[in-house]
């Protein structure tokens, strides 16, 4: 039964658009797992990665890094256990693939999966189990095009599904199902020496998940709730000390680009006691939640995200990463550090793994938590 509480608390936290308190205005949307790293590198290094060196799972972070690919293709899986103090069967699954078409272009696809894992619901003590598996799932692929040979384009679409509901408890809910377009671009320096050391500027930008606002309910024409559109700018810089030795350092902002809960919610005594999103188009909702924040531009740099990461390599083959990860206390007060390792065992065998350690108030359901992830190259 404490299984079933936990992740049942866990649904209405995905499922819900729900009010916020006038002191915590906490941006919420549907399938928010689309805003966890689900590899092992980019949640080593602060769980960022539009701006860091191309790897297998580019597609999460920015497609256009895979033209910078020196393979040919390469297939990755990653999984992150999710409440893994509370349950075992709540987690997120990556599979990655990518294929260069020439030394300019390359095509991609990507397939997460969210599983909430199995609920036993009993209507009466004696009864056999109704076992109910709600999850969450998105299949997307991506073009990426060369304009230059430092600076690449890519364009993405994206199908996404939320089948959370419980169906024994509530027979007006559906699955919620949505598409998206992402736009993103990178940026690679050529190689430039300096006093002491050669160097690699990169900067890159994804704006994800453009896209309709996702219904679950059947009644008065359905709830909907927004998906997490986002936009995300990073720049960084890779100290190549000699021909076994660099390291890499990057910073990255994030930003939804969803409304803020800016509608004012009264009581039966005309007084303000929460706020919530209004229900506007996920077009205009894009632009309005530049200066919509009811506290204006101060409470609008409060919705930003901050990570800055390190990535030191020792010949391409041993990685050592560190990250800190920074969100406002009044906007989710996630704050983490992170830690990380990677292996090349060979050209064509990459071996990840990471570790977060939550420095907030507020537990982080990603704490103490190891993740993997399998990256294959291909020549």
């Amino acid at each position: 039964m404490a299984k079933m509480r936990y992740q049942l608390l866990i649904i209405l936290m995905l499922i819900s658009n729900s009010i916020n308190s006038q002191e915590r205005r906490v941006i919420t949307t549907a399938v928010p797992f689309l805003m966890i790293a689900s590899d092992a590198r980019a949640a080593g290094i602060g769980e960022q990665g539009v701006a860091t060196s191309m790897d297998n799972f580019s597609q999460h972070w920015n497609p256009s890094k895979y033209v910078f690919s020196e393979s040919s293709s390469g297939l990755a899986f990653s999984y992150t256990p999710y409440l893994s103090k509370l349950v075992n069967d709540i987690f997120l699954a990556n599979i990655s693939y990518y294929k260069k078409v020439d030394d300019r272009s390359s095509w991609s696809a990507s397939l997460k999966y969210f599983s909430l894992g199995d609920i036993d619901i009993l209507q009466n003590p004696l009864d056999i189990p109704i076992i109910e598996n709600p999850n969450e799932f998105t299949l997307d692929a991506a073009y990426s095009l060369k304009l230059s040979e430092n600076f690449a384009l890519s364009v993405a679409g994206r199908f996404l599904l939320s089948d959370v509901k419980l169906q024994t408890f509530d027979s007006e809910t559906e699955a919620a199902s949505s598409f998206a377009v992402d736009i993103s671009g990178y940026f690679e320096s050529d190689t430039k020496s300096y006093r002491n050391f050669d160097g690699v500027l990169r900067a890159g930008f994804n704006i994800s998940n453009i896209g309709p606002k996702m219904k679950y309910s059947k009644l008065n024409n359905g709830t909907e709730s927004f998906i997490p559109t986002n936009l995300r700018l990073g720049s960084g810089f890779e100290f190549i000390f000699d021909s076994n030795n660099s390291l890499a350092v990057t910073l990255e902002i994030n930003k939804l680009l969803v409304p803020s809960p800016s509608v004012e919610v009264f009581n039966s005594n005309g007084n303000i006691v929460a706020y919530r999103q209004p229900d506007i188009g996920f077009l205009q909702g894009i632009f309005k939640s530049f200066g919509d924040a009811p506290d204006g531009i101060a409470e609008e740099f409060k919705e930003l995200t901050y990570s800055l990461g390190f990535e030191y390599s020792f010949n391409q083959s041993f990685f050592l990463r560190s990250g800190y990860f920074s969100e406002h206390e009044l906007k989710g007060s996630r704050k983490f550090i992170t830690i990380g390792t990677g292996f090349n065992t060979s050209r064509n065998l990459n071996i990840d793994l990471s570790y977060l350690i939550s420095t907030s108030d507020v537990i982080s359901p990603l704490e103490n938590t190891i993740r993997l992830s399998l990256g294959f190259n291909f020549q």
